[in-house]
């Protein structure tokens, strides 16, 4: 059982006015000495002295217990009572409050969204304030919004409230508990109340300063949604459009594609369970189209989340990857002329052009690192920061292990490569050394590393420290998958051929007029202006709903940008009960949060109504006793 509590126990000195009450209520009347004709009224004179007695008085005096009963309940009522909840009690609360894609998820029996919960339950932690109690209350998505610096008003609190809405991205708490961190080295934060319906990262990487409540709502109805939709250029006009959808509970449907505003195909899907299913299409267009995907759920299923039903993507105009590949090495050439998609460069007969941009270099000379391209494979070249590190070695090389996971080496096996005149490192030198440099090692070999890979902001670049002529890659399985990746990876870099849809968050650079504004008309009605930098790109566009982006503005033609949900999280509706920081695990709270409950209001509403009670028993009209007026009369 739970005691009441006190806000403003200090008040209760106002009870010593029972004192001066009780006081003029003890004091005895003083009536005059008269003279009677008669014994009459005797038995009344007695009757007065028994009640000017002080025990008599107090016992059987109506009024004075109203009024006692009433200056009580005032007292009471300043001292601010409350019930105690299940909240904790701090002077400065920070209250998160998810606002991601899955709070928008609805309940199949009320129809109410996940955020529409959240809001009630802060609702009533922000009306069971204290009169010494702030609340600061911030936005979680993909990254963190304060609404409200820390306030007592209530007014601002739920005007706040009631604003936020939910955003199409996924949740990231890092950031939210980063702004309370710096929010709490300004005034005592001991604890933090976060409500999220769960869809939430199970590990952040964050060292908690402070406790953390984590209120998680109940779950949404079932859902079934798009996560991903890319397409990949096979010829010089044909697409293969993928899409997956992936679903939280038994659910059938179909996928339709528009392209241009016109349906060109449907399929059907039918999932279980956390399932998912890859759907392909086969789309014709030599000319830039806009492609639309949408989930039809089938018949008399509830769908609880609408933002992952359409999905757009916007394929560019088909033309071939622009390959250089060094005329000496045959072997690459051969493979890359019987790719498909791919543009080979320097053509039969014609010269070496320096000043053509390339998506894809392969060379052996170290003087066409100069090409202009996105990605380079450096055949048998050291790279010139790492010359001191290495020596020539005259041994015989295998492969010892290489990086399955980089798209370079992907699905190939270098076990059986043998290498003549590798390069091995200097005495003392070891990986560490190479990374210090500036490059990362994909593969090793008997002598030290073999393949090296090094990222800068524009380029993505391979040097393998030994010629592929003198190894029998070139005879073996795996030289056809290394031109095979290379060649995907060069159309991901140089975005050709290989078309993913755009995510929700922040909208990708847009090449345009330099120092120009630019209106962007978004899905949810609003026109920001963004100047576009020295560049011409327009960067920084924020994307918080699905749908189209619009953007007008000087003399370039209207541009359109869309931006999709496609995160498998949101969708698959998959809550975690439990959040792993770094050095503690938080588990969702067994109950809803209770906050402190006010009764003050109760008390004088009490009181009120008692004072009625005593303006309606003193002051009603009294009809009189006719017959004890005859006697009177007489008397």
């Amino acid at each position: 059982m739970s005691w009441p509590g006190f806000f403003a126990i200090a008040n209760v000195w106002w009870l010593l006015l029972l004192v001066p009450l009780l006081v003029f209520y003890f004091l005895k009347l003083k009536r005059p000495r008269v003279e009677i004709s008669s014994l009459v009224l005797w038995q009344a004179v007695v009757n007065d002295q028994r009640v000017n007695s002080p025990f008599q008085k107090f016992r059987r005096n109506i009024l004075l217990w109203l009024q006692m009963a009433v200056l009580i309940l005032l007292v009471l009522a300043a001292m601010q009572p409350f019930v105690p909840g299940t909240a904790e009690q701090a002077d400065y609360q920070p209250v998160l409050i998810d606002c991601s894609a899955s709070m928008a998820a609805t309940d199949p029996v009320t129809g109410k969204t996940r955020l529409e919960l959240a809001k009630v339950q802060v609702a009533d932690l922000i009306d069971s304030l204290g009169p010494d109690q702030q609340i600061s209350l911030i936005a979680v998505h993909s990254s963190a919004d304060r609404l409200t610096e820390f306030t007592g008003n209530r007014r601002i609190l739920l005007d706040a409230l009631t604003a936020m809405s939910m955003r199409d991205v996924p949740s990231q708490l890092e950031d939210a508990f980063r702004l309370t961190q710096a929010l709490a080295k300004t005034v005592p934060v001991e604890s933090v109340v976060l409500f999220s319906d769960g869809n939430i990262p199970d590990k952040v990487r964050f060292s908690l300063p402070f406790r953390v409540n984590y209120q998680q709502l109940p779950a949404a109805g079932p859902n079934a949604g798009i996560t991903a939709f890319n397409a990949r250029l096979t010829s010089s006009q044909d697409w293969d459009v993928f899409l997956r959808v992936e679903s939280s509970a038994d659910f059938s449907g179909q996928i339709v594609l528009l392209q241009d505003g016109q349906q060109i195909g449907e399929q059907p899907f039918s999932l279980g369970i956390g399932e998912s299913q890859r759907i392909v299409f086969r789309v014709t267009s030599e000319i830039s189209t806009a492609l639309e995907a949408r989930l039809i759920r089938g018949n008399a299923q509830f769908d609880s989340l609408a933002a992952d039903n359409v999905a757009w993507l916007d394929l560019p105009p088909a033309r071939p990857l622009r390959v250089y590949a060094a005329p000496q090495l045959n072997s690459f050439r051969r493979a890359l002329a019987a790719t498909p998609g791919v543009d080979l460069f320097p053509k039969p007969k014609q010269p070496k052009q320096r000043s053509v941009n390339y998506d894809l270099v392969i060379s052996d000379k170290s003087v066409d690192q100069d090409l202009i391209a996105p990605v380079h494979f450096l055949v048998g070249v050291t790279p010139d920061d790492a010359e001191s590190l290495v020596e020539p070695s005259s041994a015989l090389t295998k492969f010892l292990d290489w990086d399955r996971t980089t798209p370079l080496l992907r699905h190939m096996q270098l076990r059986d490569v043998e290498i003549a005149d590798a390069i091995q490192p200097v005495a003392g030198v070891d990986v560490g050394d190479f990374e210090e440099a500036g490059h990362s090692v994909v593969a090793t070999g008997t002598s030290g590393p073999l393949i090296l890979r090094r990222r800068s902001a524009s380029r993505l670049t391979f040097h393998t420290l030994f010629h592929t002529s003198r190894s029998t890659l070139e005879f073996r399985v795996a030289f056809p998958v290394l031109v095979a990746n290379l060649v995907q990876l060069s159309r991901q870099e140089a975005a050709v051929g290989d078309v993913a849809g755009v995510q929700t968050g922040v909208l990708p650079a847009v090449d345009l007029s330099a120092g120009v504004e630019y209106e962007i008309d978004g899905p949810d009605n609003s026109l920001p202006t963004v100047l576009a930098d020295e560049n011409g790109q327009l960067r920084g566009v924020t994307a918080n709903r699905a749908g189209r982006y619009r953007i007008s503005g000087g003399d370039s033609e209207r541009r359109s940008v869309a931006a999709n949900l496609l995160s498998s999280m949101e969708s698959t509706l998959t809550p975690v009960s439990s959040i792993e920081f770094d050095e503690q695990t938080v588990a969702s709270a067994d109950d809803v949060l209770a906050s402190d409950r006010p009764v003050w209001s109760m008390v004088t509403l009490l009181a009120f109504g008692i004072l009625l009670v005593e303006w309606w028993f003193f002051q009603r009209p009294r009809t009189q006793n006719p017959v004890r007026t005859a006697a009177s009369k007489s008397v």
